[in-house]
């Protein structure tokens, strides 16, 4: 079994009482990053304790021969999506894809994802064309988080602010 096998396994026993979730296990290297995710969110103290949780649980079963480093963090915003699992949960939502470079045509698409079959995705952009896209021909994909701009004060959007209301 590979390194990052065996590190989910242990992960996976970990948080198996818990609310969290595991996301994604990555090796890059001497960096072996844990992507960790829950229902209603995790903050930094969170991620901190089940950092230590994880570092010990490594250090006992010691499944990678080399030194590393550890990374524990939520998939946050723009999140990645690698696995059909990723994608299934990106339904509905923005995302960008790069494509590899044996595909024809465009090699970068954004749009909503509209469904995801056994090893296609289905993605509209923002002209109406639908993509069929093979999972196998991704190099990189994410989520994609669309900022609301604030309008500037003393333009025709911007609204008061109302300090206090009297009556």
């Amino acid at each position: 079994m590979s390194v990052v096998g065996k590190v989910k396994e242990i992960v996976l026993d970990l948080l198996q009482s818990t609310n969290y979730k595991l996301y994604d296990v990555e090796q890059n290297g001497g960096i072996l990053k844990v992507t960790i995710d829950s229902e209603k969110g995790i903050t930094l103290d969170q991620l901190a304790e089940i950092n230590r949780k994880i570092s010990h649980e490594l250090d006992q079963k010691d499944p990678i021969p080399n030194k590393y480093t550890l990374e524990v963090s939520s998939p946050g915003l723009e999140r990645k999506l690698r696995t059909k699992e990723h994608f299934l949960g990106a339904e509905n939502e923005t995302i960008t894809i790069k494509l590899g470079p044996h595909v024809e045509g465009a090699r970068r698409i954004e749009g909503a994802l509209k469904k995801v079959e056994e090893e296609t995705l289905i993605v509209e952009s923002g002209t109406g064309e639908r993509h069929r896209i093979e999972i196998q021909d991704i190099t990189n994909a994410r989520t994609v988080f669309n900022w609301e701009k604030n309008p500037k004060p003393g333009t025709k959007n911007a609204k008061p602010k109302v300090l206090h209301e009297t009556n």
